[in-house]
């Protein structure tokens, strides 16, 4: 078995595609804060295609930085592997596309010490600072929009700034050293899930740093670009069967490959004052308005998770795949995608949302994408208010029926209260508010998770989804969650 490296490269098996660029060529560029198996399988795939067709863009290589303590295992790997790996593209059919990715020139981990990323983010080479940082790392709060100062880790980084633990406390740094040495400063990149997460990046950048100098504050906001992004790409957590599929792929062992699915976008506004890398020569949408595609992967993709989430899970499913195959939870997932969902997101340019919606359908479908029910359900209380509840206000406001996202939140509210599925197995709560939910929890009350419960505000006193929600609730009691939901569908067509 030979270990995957720059020495053993060459020894990759045939059709394999691996790096056909000099990497030793290959500049720092970028800083992507929240390196893992998305930006894996996203970015920095896009910018190794790149790297084949464009010699200017090797003044873009990326250096992958994680900031937290779970991190290390991905962060030793990377590094003894030379910063190689391999992205497994499982198509339905059941081939696998093996490609060896080699953007990344550098990897970070901030335990090891904070001054080298620092240091990376000061460099007058970085041009863009990438995030991936997933909707919690935003430190907002879910119903008023408003930055949680307060929250433990800016806290920290106001205390002491020169050793910030946040991203957002390594970007100020980063900048105030920028500032000082008369450089320009770098453009940052969202690349997360929610809507405007350039804007939100920035208002909460600013919020930290006019808490931690105003003058540097009005500096940031005179001259750092935030464009906003939307990025789609189904990837599951990495299992020990990837690692040996990897080895069987391309003869290499290769212990952090990242499995995803074929399709892939990115859509990115085209504010770049720094300069950018060419994305556009290999599929980048540069656009001069992100918002009805990030809409329509918000209100379709990730809401469409959510729907299949809690039902999938009590009903007894381990994979998104499998619930997709449960003829229960695909209707439900399909009414939603064509009757509730699609009529908040509006006219896409050059999309046809039916045929997205179909789309939508046929990638949580493919059983080559093990995606777990587990991730699926993780922070619903995040998930929820960012992708599903914003649906719900929207066609309330628009006097539709919305009978799939309230029988996606009963779902949700069996989940939370039982804790097992319809056969009677445990189901596992992982939520940051899961001491709030399991005292909601224990109340003899149909609506106590979502009566005063501030992610569910105006909602939870609105008689059209109070009526039809604690109608499903009390079916599913009743009859038991697959009736339930058949029910429902029946009189809602």
């Amino acid at each position: 078995m030979m270990k995957l490296c720059t020495a053993t490269l060459a020894s990759a098996r045939q059709g394999t595609a691996v790096p056909s660029y000099d990497r030793t060529t290959v500049r720092p560029g970028i800083v992507h804060i929240g390196m893992g198996n998305f930006h894996r399988a996203h970015q920095a795939v896009y910018l190794d295609r790149l790297l084949t067709r464009d010699p200017t863009a090797r003044d873009f290589g990326l250096v992958g930085v994680n900031l937290l303590e779970q991190d290390e295992r991905l962060a030793r790997v990377m590094a003894g592997q030379d910063r190689l790996y391999t992205v497994l593209e499982r198509h339905e059919d059941g081939t696998t596309a093996a490609r060896i990715v080699g953007s990344i020139v550098d990897n970070l981990w901030a335990p090891d010490g904070t001054e080298p990323i620092i240091r990376a983010l000061a460099d007058p080479r970085t041009r863009i600072v990438t995030l991936t940082i997933t909707e919690g790392g935003y430190c907002q709060d879910p119903v008023t929009g408003e930055v949680d100062l307060a929250e433990p880790g800016l806290q920290a980084d106001l205390a002491h700034p020169r050793a910030p633990v946040t991203a957002f406390g390594y970007l100020a740094e980063g900048l105030r050293r920028r500032r000082s040495a008369s450089i320009a400063p770098f453009t940052v990149l969202s690349c997360d899930n929610v809507i405007g997460n350039g804007d939100l990046a920035r208002s909460v950048l600013l919020a930290f740093v006019t808490a931690l100098d105003p003058g540097l504050a009005e500096w940031v906001a005179t001259n750092v670009a935030f464009p906003n992004a939307m990025v789609d790409r189904i990837t599951p957590r990495t299992s020990a069967a990837d690692v040996d599929e990897a080895e069987a792929a391309t003869g290499l062992r290769d212990d952090a490959p990242v499995p995803c699915e074929p399709f892939t976008q990115w859509v990115v506004e085209d504010t770049f004052p720094s300069g950018r890398p060419s994305w556009e020569m290999v599929g980048v949408q540069m656009v001069d308005d992100v918002r009805p595609f990030e809409l329509m992967k918000l209100r379709l993709i990730n809401a469409g998770h959510q729907t299949i989430a809690y039902a999938g899970a009590l009903l007894g499913h381990e994979f998104g795949w499998q619930a997709c195959a449960d003829p229960t939870v695909r209707r439900l997932l399909q009414h939603y995608l064509e009757h509730e969902g699609i009529h908040t997101v509006g006219t896409v340019p050059g999309v046809d949302l039916h045929a997205y919606c179909d789309s939508v359908v046929e990638r949580f479908s493919n059983p080559r994408i093990p995606d777990t029910m587990a991730r699926l359900c993780n922070q619903s209380s995040t998930m929820l208010s960012t992708f599903l509840l914003p649906v719900a206000r929207d066609l309330l406001r628009d006097g539709r029926d919305l009978h799939a996202v309230a029988t996606v939140v009963a779902c949700w509210t069996r989940f939370v209260r039982e804790r097992r599925d319809e056969h009677g197995r445990p189901l596992e709560l992982v939520d940051t508010r899961s001491d709030d939910l399991h005292i909601r929890a224990t109340r003899d009350d149909p609506l106590a998770l979502i009566r005063g419960n501030p992610i569910f505000a105006g909602l939870d006193d609105d008689p059209r989804f109070v009526e039809v929600y604690t109608r499903i609730l009390h079916d599913m009691g009743r009859l038991g969650v697959r009736r339930a939901i058949d029910d429902v569908l029946a009189s809602a067509a």
